[in-house]
């Protein structure tokens, strides 16, 4: 009798302790589903969206800071570049933690690290111009005086399209036709067939770059975005190669040796700059820039090292 009995409460409390245990899963569950915020057309569904959207923190009197003479009639994309058109299309990656990732200082340090590189590859800024040289971003939408087509006939997967051209375009500046794939299918545009897609439409040309900025070039290995806010943890090999989590990082991820591994140069120091003088206006400080050796590629080994340096822009 006395077995019976405590065998029956044994059951009971393995009852308990499963509807219990089932009650924290389902708490657990709720708790996550609450995180899910939405904040109108700039961000939703997702947990990103419960932190500051970047209309929050960056506005429209802060973009025309940054690219203070983008309109002047001596810039050759005069009246393409605007706020509207960044917001826009960072609201396709904003759910995904683009400059939604962490707290308020932190995201404002990913939005002023994304428009440090493209102020600076799109600037027609030089020592003695007018308001500085870092005042000069978004001067272009596209190469200038393309050397050739950037077609890569050996590329099935991405073939030319007959008189396209894939020379640089947009706001991080796309090259050669399987760049333009590869971004066309990620983006759901016709790309590969019309390039100068990203020249007509600054939306689409900010989608391009914050898709490079999101997207890791190849499989396993990190995006900008991921390195810049702490989502990569380096392996044994990347701290070997000098690779760390920071600003300079995001070169390597971009640009590779172009800019990567050859001890300091112009072009490295002139994205590093840009950043810092961004980070200052939008009064973060470059102070909270981090240590030089997280600031800069120099000694860092490239990530994907090309044979020419066509290959990695």
């Amino acid at each position: 009798m006395e077995s019976k009995w405590i065998v029956s409460v044994m059951a009971m409390i393995t009852v308990l302790l499963l509807v219990s245990m089932c009650g924290s899963t389902n708490a657990a569950l709720t708790k996550e589903k609450k995180k899910v915020c939405d904040k109108g057309w700039e961000c939703k569904a997702s947990v990103y969206c419960c932190n500051h959207t970047i209309s929050d923190y960056f506005q429209t009197y802060q973009f025309e800071d940054l690219f203070s003479k983008r309109n002047t009639p001596v810039a050759h994309a005069s009246g393409f570049w605007d706020y509207h058109s960044f917001i826009t299309a960072s609201a396709d990656f904003q759910p995904l933690g683009f400059g939604t990732t962490g707290g308020k200082h932190t995201q404002m340090k990913e939005v002023a690290a994304f428009l440090g590189h493209v102020g600076s590859k799109t600037s027609c800024g030089y020592g003695v111009a007018t308001g500085g040289p870092y005042a000069w971003g978004l001067c272009y939408n596209h190469e200038m005086s393309p050397s050739h087509t950037y077609c890569d006939s050996t590329d099935y997967v991405h073939p030319c399209s007959p008189g396209a051209e894939y020379y640089g375009r947009g706001a991080l500046p796309v090259y050669w036709n399987y760049n333009y794939g590869a971004i066309g299918q990620g983006l759901k545009v016709d790309l590969l067939n019309h390039p100068e897609y990203l020249e007509q439409n600054a939306t689409l040309a900010f989608q391009a770059a914050i898709w490079r900025w999101m997207k890791p070039v190849k499989k396993n290995q990190p995006s900008a975005h991921d390195v810049f806010v702490g989502n990569w943890k380096p392996t044994k090999n990347d701290t070997l190669a000098k690779r760390v989590p920071g600003f300079g990082t995001t070169m390597n991820v971009l640009n590779g040796d172009t800019l990567c591994g050859q001890r300091e140069n112009e072009s490295m120091n002139n994205i590093v700059s840009h950043y810092l003088y961004y980070l200052d206006l939008m009064g973060v400080g470059r102070e909270q820039a981090g240590p030089h050796e997280g600031l800069t590629c120099e000694e860092q080994t490239p990530f994907n090292p090309s044979s020419t340096s066509a290959t990695s822009s």
